[in-house]
Order: C-alpha cells, then structure tokens, then sequence
C-alpha cells in the first residue's frame, strides 16, 4: 500500500505491506479457535485423557506465536520524505532502524522493469555513493504507484534491465 502526505513544504510517501487482517481480528478468530479447542481437551482431560491438555496449549501457542510474527512483519515500511532540497528514506518496523540523506540534485531513480507481467519494477535511489532499494515487498500496481510519484519528484537516472550501478 503506497500513501501519501503534501505540506506545504514536503511530500511524504509512506510504502508498506498489504494487511489482510488487523491483529484484533487475529486476536479474535485466536480466541474462536481457543474456545471449542480448549473445551475439548478439557472434556477429554475429565474422561482421562489428560495428555491431550500440553497439546492443545502448544497448538495454540504455536498458532498465536505464527499470527503475532506475521502481523510484526507486515509492521515494516519505507517512509520517504521529499523535500525542497533533500530526500529522506527511513526503513523499519515501528520507528526507523535505517535512515538515509540524498540532495534532491544529486539524487537520481533507478528502475529495473519487471521479469515477469506480474511483479513490479525494482525501484531504488541512488546518487555518487550510495544506493537504497525502494519498495521491494510491494505488489505490481504499488510499485506502479511509487514509481509514478517518485518520477513527478525526482529525475530518472537509469531505466534498463540491468540498473545497477558500479561506484
């Protein structure tokens, strides 16, 4: 999902993994599958099978450990901030664990097209030093929509095949 913010003196683009469910609906169909599965082994626990309790803890343990990291990975996003004299990219999960500083000049967009017709262009930013991969985990039309808001700001500095630079 690409979003974007406009001030008056700069434009934000906030890219991050699709959602498919809120972690309190991950929480509730937990709590759905909990309940009868829970009953069960308690009712089997009173008929004798006692072993069957550790079990049914462990799958749902399991099972909430599963939804807990998936939701934790669908955390993560690439917060690129455009000002008039430089560009900003922050990665991370809550808050930003990498950040880097381009001036708006020297930085340039460098776009892979896509292998195949479902996946999106490679798209990174990069300027004399340094080069940063945009988007990577966005699906075709995300990455369309990046790129399309990355080049009304920045200039496209290689468009091939093979966009990598050699510094």
């Amino acid at each position: 999902m690409v979003t974007t913010t406009q001030t008056a003196s700069r434009l934000m683009i906030i890219a991050k993994p699709n959602h498919s469910s809120s972690w309190r609906a991950n929480l509730l169909v937990l709590l759905a599958l909990a309940v009868p599965s829970l009953g069960s082994a308690i009712a089997f626990a009173a008929l004798g099978a006692w072993p069957i309790l550790p079990f049914a803890g462990l799958e749902l343990l399991a099972l909430g450990s599963a939804l807990y990291y998936v939701n934790w990975k669908l955390q993560y996003r690439h917060v690129i901030t455009l000002s008039a004299d430089q560009v900003r990219i922050d990665k991370g999960f809550y808050v930003p664990r990498q950040s880097w500083q381009f001036s708006r000049q020297g930085a340039g967009l460098a776009v892979t097209p896509e292998k195949h017709p479902w996946e999106g262009p490679e798209l990174s930013l990069h300027d004399r030093h340094e080069s940063v991969s945009l988007g990577e985990f966005l699906n075709r039309d995300d990455s369309l929509k990046l790129l399309a808001l990355l080049r009304k700001e920045i200039r496209v500095g290689t468009h091939s095949a093979h966009a990598r630079r050699d510094f």
